[in-house]
């Protein structure tokens, strides 16, 4: 497959909304011990939950390293495809390939990926298996892709409504371990060049303590184009609320790409998640990668759901708020079922459902 040196916009192809029907989802196996307890042997239980409730509603294919092909052949349902592709961890939607499409074709971006901040405050090196990780789906998808040579961003960074507006946050993508050589503006040209955009609204800061550096999709969704979920506390007490009051301030002082005011619909945030000693003690400690240690908060949040064709994967957290969230889930997306999925040891590794989640966008053939 052709690696191709224009830009997905001059091509006219763009990058769907996650809401608009998929072809299948990609997952990256766990199995990172200095990330996931136990070497990923609980957290490998939650993926195959998560990979068995997309799999109700659109193909799954799941990437797995060599030494762990068998066992995730193994405690893997036989509707799943498993395939072996090298990675250093499993976020998917962050060095995975974005995917564009012109309506009948679709090509995939690959963006560079330096572990979230490389040198400066990335989570773990070396990366480079995950960042060679976008061409080789692309291959095996039979696909042309873009590489952004000099250009990082991780998938769950953005948010895009298919309709020319993208949403994220100025703690990413501006952080200094990224694409610090580029001015603001030089990074919106580009991502109106490889993602065919017209409006880019930038937030401030995502979910408190998250260590992606503030990714938008643990803070906000597009529901469709006009229509969003913004994830929300009203705990004045805690550093989270003056966080969604200035988001949301943000997001009803703009409009999209049409010209339309975004309605928002605030989804409960979880009462703040910290480590146990338990689960502490069962990550390995290693230099260069960012420790678990007992007491520390995790970045909780129901809006790191993923969608899915009819559904609504969404993150059970063992909190009161848990069915909160689902109720105001069905109301944003009444016609989709809505399916929680106990997600503590996936947020335990620093990320949720959506952030292990790339999905293909459906064509006309």
């Amino acid at each position: 497959m052709k690696s191709l040196t224009s830009t997905p916009k001059s091509d006219g192809f763009r990058m769907p909304g996650e809401f608009e029907p998929h072809a299948g989802t990609y997952i990256i196996w766990p199995q990172r011990p200095d990330n996931w307890r136990l070497g990923g042997k609980m957290a490998q239980h939650t993926f195959v939950e998560v990979a068995k409730a997309i799999a109700r509603f659109e193909p799954v294919t799941v990437a797995v390293n060599y030494d762990q092909y068998a066992n995730a052949r193994h405690m893997l349902p036989e509707n799943i495809r498993v395939v072996e592709i090298s990675n250093n961890d499993s976020w998917m939607r962050d060095c995975g390939p974005t995917f564009v499409t012109n309506g009948s074709e679709i090509r995939g971006v690959d963006w560079e990926f330096n572990s979230w901040g490389g040198l400066v405050d990335g989570l773990y090196f070396p990366w480079d298996k995950d960042d060679s990780l976008a061409q080789k789906v692309c291959e095996i998808e039979r696909v042309d892709s873009y590489r952004t040579k000099g250009f990082i961003l991780e998938g769950g960074s953005i948010h895009v409504d298919g309709e020319g507006t993208l949403v994220t946050t100025e703690e990413c993508l501006l952080s200094e371990g990224r694409n610090s050589h580029l001015t603001k503006e030089e990074i919106e040209s580009t991502l109106k060049e490889y993602l065919n955009l017209e409006k880019i609204i930038w937030l401030k800061r995502g979910i408190y303590l998250d260590e992606t550096n503030g990714h938008v999709d643990n803070i906000f969704s597009f529901v469709k184009p006009g229509e969003a979920i913004l994830a929300w506390t009203e705990d004045k007490s805690d550093p989270q609320y003056e966080i969604c009051q200035e988001c949301l301030e943000i997001l009803e002082r703009e409009s999209d790409a049409k010209g339309r005011k975004i309605k928002i619909h605030k989804l409960m945030l979880p009462k703040p998640v910290l480590i146990t000693k338990e689960e502490s003690e069962g990550v390995d400690a290693v230099e260069g990668t960012l420790p678990r240690q007992e007491g520390d908060r995790l970045a909780a949040s129901y809006a790191n759901f993923y969608i899915v064709n009819g559904a609504i994967i969404f993150p059970r957290l063992g909190d009161a708020n848990d069915d909160n969230a689902a109720k105001t889930l069905k109301e944003a997306f009444p016609d989709r079922e809505i399916i929680g999925i106990d997600a503590r040891e996936i947020l335990l590794g620093g990320g949720n459902i959506h952030c292990i989640t790339q999905q293909i966008p459906a064509v006309k053939r």
